[in-house]
């Protein structure tokens, strides 16, 4: 049966996230019913309740950065019990039978993955809300495994911030000896640097600011380079093996692209939208690329948060109670977090 949970939705692009109560689905046989512990803020987020990329269904609960305890299990669920720290994230379902799915890449799946919010269920058509809420129903074969160990309040925004930056470094091979830049230091790119360093590479932060390098160095930088500093750029020229560029707005790539060894690629993972009077003749004379990169299958994200089991790396959170998520939103817009915030959900069910 249906039953009722409570959540914070948007109702309007402007208007602000209100207490909300809606009804899951019914869990089916290879379902998975979880209490939701902590949610993160993804910028995805933010410009889905705001619609700034035009497809937001209202009223629509956000959320996609879930750690929660297993309450019920169905008949045929094998990888789970009733107890056990799970996580949930972008995704709740692919078609897995086209060649993108027979790969692992949920996330690229040709006939459109069924996202954890403002999406719609495969089978019966119902509206996907995400984990703003108390409680969320999803397929077992999309629900992830927390290593014992982690912090889960910390774990929470692994599964998108971190998979969104493991990918790539996964895709492009980085390891021992790899020089790889992270282009921004927000919840993207912290942690960008924690994952690459643990993966043995010399990392690098390209920033605006130079008062970044305190804490750039302790997430795992070795080196912090200024973009606005022609010397500084000229210095790491040829250099990079992989970039990572996590700015979630519009910017120029002229500059970064010079610093990308020949062979090397600029991978972008924060921004979605055109990009203008890009200079071709960097790629073309170096064999450089700009690619782009989504979030990661589940077996790739599985394999990242046992990763960060191994290393001990979570992100760096700010804990807020459900009620304070608007004023969140604002901070986020100004980067006013270090680095993600994290929604205490035991604040929404007291």
């Amino acid at each position: 049966m249906p039953f009722t949970t409570k959540s914070y939705a948007a109702h309007s692009p402007t208007g602000r996230l209100e207490l909300f109560r809606f009804d899951r689905r019914s869990p089916r046989d290879n379902d998975v019913v979880i209490d939701i512990l902590y949610c993160g803020i993804c910028h995805s987020d933010l410009h889905t309740a705001r619609n700034d990329w035009g497809n937001a269904k209202y009223p629509l609960v956000p959320g996609h950065e879930i750690i929660g305890r297993v309450l019920e299990v169905g008949p045929r669920v094998t990888r789970f019990k009733v107890g056990d720290s799970v996580g949930v994230g972008c995704m709740l379902d692919s078609c897995q039978h086209c060649n993108s799915c027979g790969k692992g890449w949920e996330q690229y799946c040709e006939n459109g993955a069924t996202y954890t919010y403002n999406g719609a269920d495969r089978l019966d058509g119902s509206r996907t809300q995400g984990g703003y809420a108390e409680q969320i129903v999803v397929k077992q074969d999309f629900v992830l495994k927390v290593p014992e160990g982690l912090d889960l309040a910390g774990a929470a925004p692994l599964l998108c911030a971190g998979i969104t930056t493991y990918s790539p470094l996964r895709h492009w091979k980085v390891g021992p000896g790899s020089q790889v830049a992270v282009v921004g230091l927000g919840g993207l790119g912290h942690m960008g640097l924690k994952l690459a360093k643990a993966m043995g590479a010399d990392v690098t932060l390209f920033s605006r600011s130079p008062d970044k390098q305190a804490d750039a160095h302790r997430l795992g930088a070795d080196r912090v380079v200024l973009s606005t500093d022609p010397a500084q750029m000229a210095g790491v020229a040829g250099l990079f093996d992989l970039i990572i560029d996590t700015v979630p707005y519009v910017h120029d790539l002229n500059p970064y692209v010079p610093t990308l060894a020949a062979g090397g690629t600029l991978v972008m993972v924060g921004y979605l939208g055109p990009l203008e009077n890009l200079s071709t003749s960097p790629l073309v004379l170096k064999r450089r690329a700009v690619a782009g990169s989504l979030i990661g299958g589940i077996a790739e994200t599985q394999e990242m948060l046992d990763f960060c089991g191994q290393h001990g790396i979570t992100s760096d959170v700010e804990m807020i109670r459900m009620d304070d998520v608007n004023e969140a939103y604002e901070r986020l817009l100004k980067a006013d977090v270090k680095y993600r915030f994290v929604i205490d959900m035991a604040s929404l069910k007291n």
